[in-house]
């Protein structure tokens, strides 16, 4: 992963919680070296399947909590009282949990959310398994936790239909990780035009035309931005981007020294140093 591609998942804020960033949002250097995280290139490897993670997580839990595990999932199997298999559910979430396998985990989680319904529940097991995909390198695993994430913010958005920020997460994934990414787009731009000042909605389109190489549309959006927040970071970080792979390294530079100003966090700050020393 390219140096800006860290540094956009390091200074998270709230695209998808994820997203995504400066944080998981990740755009990158227009030279076709790597792809975006998150997306799996055709052909590159198959959606993982929860059985074999499931087993492979397994094989490393001791004999006595291993016996706990198939307890429980023996109760959600007889459990006749949705309320029993919450519970069972939520055990499961805990023991992966603590045993930091945390797929699994995320998919216990996501079970539980699923039959308790609520938009709280449903929103909070996305983030998890959107938090773990901006980590994992697996490419099969990550689209498996696309998959998951995006059906549980689908069902998180029926529940809250006016819900944007939901829908911006949604929208990021299904540009990023399916064949449907024009559906994303328009979602993301429904946001934007209805909230101009919207600015996760603002990140997410220009970051994309930072991915897809409209490094000028990328410029203009978050130009826009500036113009009436003039001091947000993640703009400036994203204009930086877009100038530097348009190879204005000269404006690039200037624009991570006004981005870094604004950081309060010294590693994050250093981080950004090191980028501009890459770059000039």
């Amino acid at each position: 992963m390219r140096r800006n591609q860290l540094l956009l998942i390091g200074l998270a804020v709230a695209v998808v919680t994820v997203l995504y960033a400066f944080g998981r949002i990740t755009p990158k250097v227009h030279d076709h070296a790597h792809a975006p995280a998150g997306v799996m290139p055709e052909g590159q490897a198959a959606v993982a399947d929860f059985k074999d993670l499931l087993q492979k997580a397994k094989e490393k839990v001791p004999a006595e909590k291993l016996a706990e595990i198939t307890s429980l999932e023996n109760t959600v199997v007889r459990g006749d009282v949705k309320s029993q298999q919450i519970t069972a559910y939520m055990q499961l979430y805990t023991i992966w949990d603590n045993l930091n396998e945390l797929p699994v985990a995320a998919y216990y989680l996501a079970e539980a959310a699923k039959l308790e319904n609520s938009g709280k529940s449903l929103t909070f097991a996305a983030n998890l398994f959107l938090d773990h995909l901006s980590h994992t390198q697996d490419a099969g695993v990550r689209m498996w936790e696309a998959n998951n994430a995006m059906e549980l913010l689908d069902k998180a958005i029926a529940l809250q239909p006016n819900n944007d920020t939901l829908k911006i997460k949604l929208g990021s994934l299904l540009v990023s990780n399916t064949n449907e990414p024009m559906k994303g787009i328009a979602m993301l731009r429904d946001v934007a035009e209805r909230k101009p000042d919207f600015l996760d909605a603002q990140l997410a389109l220009a970051n994309f035309s930072i991915t897809s190489g409209q490094f000028d549309k990328a410029i203009e959006r978050m130009e826009e931005v500036l113009k009436r927040h003039p001091d947000e970071p993640k703009a400036l970080f994203l204009l930086a981007v877009a100038y530097q792979n348009k190879g204005e390294k000269d404006k690039a530079v200037e624009l991570l020294r006004q981005c870094r100003k604004l950081i309060k966090d010294p590693s994050l700050a250093a981080e950004i140093d090191e980028y501009i020393k890459s770059i000039q």
